[in-house]
């Protein structure tokens, strides 16, 4: 059946796919989800370099990495509204595009400031890439199948970060960190090429309508206040001070506006109306405690054995196995039993207090800490990781029609996003400042001058490799000793999951592509 650039699609062409049909239409999506994925993980382990090559400081090491969570969050539901108005496909590869040309231009980057602006393309189009594949799964597939395909989802994402830490490292050792950046373009291709002969979706625009550019612009404001604030508080001004009243009082009016706006527009950027429902409020919620694990964990870990151990960093990435094999296993086992069995709210309530146990556990990190027990620690966190990210995008899918699930599912990804990107800041803050106090007092004790790190600019430096052997090892011990504080916080966020996945009411999973379908889906077209 074919559509008119404007036609509103008859409810016959939501079908349920053919188990063949959608593994041709999920080895596309899933090359270009790890395209992006590998891109990041890798660039993850080569950071620190990066920042010591660039003469960073400990404040935009946690900058570079929050620009790019920032553009990403903002621009998730963006994405998600035109999946619901435009091409799935196009929009798709218009995403890969922009990731290349971000990642080319933060590999020839010779500053700072052109890396942050990289990024925030490359989280641009991550953000797109995330919206996108979820929305496409949910036009193809019912949702209980869907589990089963989350599954294979995220261990995809899971096997990208495996690789990626690995890869980065030893890029980073023998080729240098730039390559780190370049490696993604021929992926990219390989990914353009699969959406381009295995995707096949019908343009799904709708007559008359026009995206919701105020709501953009209010959700950008919203998301972006809380950031900057965590990113200049403690050190430009107190935390209690009128700059930060302004930054709590802009936010609160950019809410209030987002929230008029959004209920008043008739194709919202975040669709208030469809979320109105407990499941989807709660879901919310357990995103952000999901978020903050997630994002939280590949930041903070990575720095703890490079600069808390000292390792290089293709040793570090190394350290970062169990992690990542525990949150691919959990995420493939996950997605089959919620599939088989029809019942999510086990699978994540389960997850949710594993991943507790591990953010507790890191929760006591210091230099003295064996790695073997850091292990068991990250291996619960991944567990619990594994099985709360896609299922909570998954319990809200199953309350929206297919017409809305590009505006629902990135909306929870915008939440999830955001829940990570100023978990990020706020532990980035709490870091630096850490690091900072452990280091005044160990240089204290061996009677070297304060500023022997900071170089006389007052933030800390991230390359040591000119300073004496002790000097060194406080910087380590420090920085180790830091990270304890910081994963404890994570752990208190992420209570509010756990509370949040014990309030939802179970709804079991429906077999239909619409919500309001009653008869069977469609036979699958033939081959």
């Amino acid at each position: 059946m074919t559509t008119s650039p404007t036609a509103v699609p008859a409810m016959d062409e939501y079908r349920q796919y053919s188990h063949r049909e959608i593994l041709e239409v999920m080895t596309a999506l899933l090359a270009a989800l790890f395209t992006a994925m590998i891109s990041t993980t890798i660039v993850s382990t080569a950071l620190p370099t990066i920042i010591a090559d660039l003469d960073g400081t400990q404040r935009q090491y946690t900058w570079v990495i929050t620009v790019s969570l920032l553009a990403m969050t903002v621009s998730t539901p963006v994405w998600g509204k035109l999946s619901d108005l435009f091409n799935k496909k196009l929009l798709t590869q218009i995403a890969i595009v922009m990731f290349v040309v971000g990642s080319v231009v933060a590999g020839l980057s010779t500053s700072i400031t052109l890396m942050m602006v990289a990024r925030a393309v490359q989280g641009l189009a991550m953000g797109g890439l995330m919206a996108l594949v979820q929305a496409i799964m949910g036009t193809i597939m019912a949702p209980r199948e869907r589990g089963r395909y989350a599954g294979y989802m995220g261990a995809v994402m899971a096997v990208a970060t495996v690789s990626g830490p690995l890869l980065g490292g030893v890029i980073t050792d023998s080729l240098g960190w730039r390559w780190c950046y370049f490696v993604c373009v021929p992926l990219a291709l390989v990914a353009l090429v699969l959406l381009q002969f295995k995707l096949t979706l019908p343009t799904m625009r709708r007559g008359k309508a026009r995206l919701d550019y105020l709501g953009a612009v209010l959700v950008t404001v919203a998301a972006a206040l809380p950031m900057l604030w965590l990113t200049f508080a403690g050190s430009d001004y107190d935390w209690i001070s009128w700059q930060s009243g302004a930054y709590l009082a802009a936010f609160l009016v950019a809410v209030v506006l987002l929230v008029i706006v959004e209920l008043r527009s008739p194709e919202p950027v975040i669709p208030i109306r469809v979320l109105r429902n407990s499941t989807a409020t709660l879901m919310i919620l357990a995103s952000i405690g999901a978020g903050v694990a997630m994002f939280g964990s590949g930041v903070f870990l990575t720095q703890y054995f490079q600069l808390g151990d000292g390792v290089s960093p293709t040793r570090a990435g190394l350290m970062t196995i169990p992690l990542i094999l525990a949150q691919m296993l959990a995420a493939t086992v996950g997605g089959q039993i919620v599939s088989r069995t029809g019942r999510i709210k086990p699978v994540m309530l389960i997850g949710g207090l594993i991943m507790l146990a591990g953010l507790f556990g890191l929760g006591m990190i210091d230099h003295t800490m064996p790695y073997w027990l850091v292990a068991v620690f990250m291996v619960l966190m991944g567990v619990g990781i594994g099985a709360l990210v896609q299922n909570v995008v998954l319990a809200v899918q199953n309350t929206v029609d297919v017409t809305q699930i590009g505006a629902a599912s990135a909306a929870i990804s915008f939440f999830r996003s955001l829940g990570g990107a100023i978990g990020v800041s706020i532990l980035g803050a709490v870091l630096t400042d850490r690091v900072a106090s452990n280091i005044a007092a160990g240089l204290a004790e061996l009677g070297v001058p304060a500023g022997a790190i900071s170089g006389g600019s007052g933030e800390t430096k991230l390359d040591i490799s000119g300073l004496p052997g002790p000097v060194q090892e406080v910087f380590h011990n420090s920085y180790a000793d830091a990270f304890g504080g910081v994963f404890l916080i994570a752990a208190f966020i992420a209570v509010v999951s756990v509370v949040a996945i014990i309030a939802t009411r179970e709804i079991p999973l429906r077999t239909t592509i619409s919500l309001a379908e009653t008869t069977p889906p469609a036979e699958p077209r033939g081959q």
